[in-house]
């Protein structure tokens, strides 16, 4: 007796279509899974013993045997749960998947019957689509998510005996209606119109929003570098239909998705303390999790204290940083997970926070300020094309009450740029100016002569890197995109160029080197 029933499999971001076929012959009892399980999937003998013996269906009498194919990829998770358990009892004559090769089944099951909810179910479901799979039986806990794949039917379940019903008698499931997110709840965010003062560095944000640039704030303790950066998110642009799947998908395989709002709606902001280590940040494990910067992907990843993270964590981030995405290799295989992030870095300028500090008077070592500085190597300050002096607050800007400009209005001037970058680069992969790529940098950073002139000056008396080049480029293009210029002008440049100071006075300065 024989039966297959239609899967999917999941390592890492990666989806993949898995057939399961299900053998009982004659013979001493047995329950044998093959075609390269994990743990997980061989515990499901355990697990689908139980159902079936609550179900008091006997089916386990004589020698079980299933494949899950290709045998030669590695199956890892408690996916297969529900498909094995179908399989048994097609073979029992018990269900009838009809149209198996149009139907997949998706689900860890419960001792008792219920169906648990599973991380990465959205992309399972688009895979099961792609690969020509019409309609999906899964948790209920996972339906919501899942109706948001496109052309395929979507049955959530809180216990297989539902399942069962409904490949018998075609009754007591309906398909998941598509799922229609809530409109973006922007209003929660705190508000750039309660920070007086600090111009400039509002101004360098607002920027960096447009463009998606990284950017690092440096200055003493309480001039508001935190206050600033937890309020970017009240300025980046909508995000795209495309972009909210793609973090969906991220948020789904770590579990994090909230079940009532199982679409992210909003470009995420992940604040990652200074203990966490280089998984933690970049991901990793036996069966590789995406970490924070995979989890910030189209959005902000914020490091405060930067030079208290440990420097081996930070250097990780040099690759994932140039290329939006990383690579994670274990013994079981390769995954690739997207992080095209905003980078936005806050530190002091030394262990007391007081140096250069013209209202405090530091009372560290030269030594101890140099320490504590190349504590961020220069690899990756290159990689940061923002970087800004934020000084403390003077009185003046703190007694005068006069309204600030709001986040609505600094929103509307990013997103007007953005929507200038959205159309320069339809029909390629790049979402900002943060990510031109070399072959068209010339094409679309087009510039006058006078600011052309000035960018020759600057890269010979600052002896600026081939990449700050480039991000000098990039950055003066969004700051003409927010003026609403074809070509970069003088200005544009002298407004990046002053973006990118800030390592050669901290950094290069002699005085400081070790």
């Amino acid at each position: 007796m024989f039966s297959k029933v239609r899967s999917v499999g999941l390592f890492g971001l990666n989806a993949f279509p898995v057939t399961v076929e299900a053998s009982i012959s004659a013979g001493q009892p047995s329950f044998d899974i093959v075609g390269l399980p994990d743990a997980a999937v061989q515990e499901s003998k355990a697990r689908i013993r139980a159902v079936l013996g609550q179900l008091n269906l006997k089916l386990l009498g004589g020698r079980v045997t299933v494949n899950l194919a290709p045998a030669s990829v590695k199956k890892i998770g408690s996916m297969f749960d529900l498909p094995i358990a179908i399989a048994l009892m097609e073979i029992g004559g018990i269900v009838s998947v009809g149209d198996g090769d149009g139907t997949a089944f998706i689900g860890e099951l419960s001792l008792d019957g219920r169906l648990s909810p599973i991380n990465g179910a959205l992309s399972m479901v688009i895979t099961a689509a792609q690969n020509g799979i019409k309609r999906v039986f899964l948790p209920a806990a996972n339906a919501k998510e899942a109706s948001v794949a496109e052309d395929v039917k979507v049955y959530g379940a809180e216990h297989i005996t539902q399942i069962m019903e409904f490949l018998i008698h075609g009754t007591g499931l309906s398909p998941e209606p598509p799922y229609i997110p809530e409109p973006s709840r922007s209003g929660h965010y705190e508000n750039f119109s309660d920070v007086m003062g600090q111009f400039s560095a509002k101004k360098a944000i607002e920027v960096a929003a447009a463009g998606s640039h990284n950017v690092l704030m440096l200055g003493p303790p309480g001039s508001g570098k935190s206050m600033l950066a937890k309020r970017i998110p009240s300025i980046l642009p909508k995000i795209t239909f495309e972009e909210s799947i793609e973090t969906t998908q991220i948020h789904s395989v770590a579990g994090i998705i909230d079940p009532r709002r199982p679409l992210v709606t909003e470009r995420p902001f992940r604040a990652v303390s200074h203990t966490a280590s280089a998984v933690g940040l970049i991901g990793g494990g036996s069966i590789p999790r995406p970490g924070e910067i995979s989890l910030a992907h189209n959005g902000v990843l914020f490091l405060d204290e930067l030079p208290e993270f440990d420097r081996k964590v930070l250097e990780t981030l040099r690759q994932p940083l140039e290329n939006g995405d990383i690579t994670i290799s274990r013994a079981s295989g390769s995954v690739n997970y997207p992080c095209d992030v905003m980078l936005i870095a806050a530190m002091n300028p030394c262990p007391c926070g007081n140096f250069g500090n013209p209202q405090k008077k530091c009372t560290c070592s030269q030594k101890q300020v140099n320490a504590y500085l190349h504590k961020i190597s220069r690899p990756v300050l290159d990689r940061i094309d923002i970087q800004i002096e934020v000084k403390p607050v003077e009185y003046k800007d703190l007694s005068n009450r006069k309204p600030q400009e709001s986040s609505a209005q600094i929103a509307e001037r990013v997103q007007r740029a953005r929507d200038i970058q959205a159309a320069r680069y339809k029909g390629t992969p790049i979402k900002s100016n943060s990510r031109i790529t070399a072959d068209i940098i010339g094409e679309v950073c087009a510039m006058s002569s006078d600011a052309e002139e000035m960018l020759k000056r600057a890269f010979e008396s600052l002896g600026l890197s081939a990449r700050a080049y480039d991000r000098i480029l990039k950055v003066a293009r969004t700051c003409a995109d927010l003026d609403g210029a074809e070509h970069i002008e003088k200005a544009h440049i002298s407004q990046a160029i002053s973006f990118r100071t800030l390592d050669r006075k901290y950094w290069d300065n002699d005085t400081y080197h070790a």
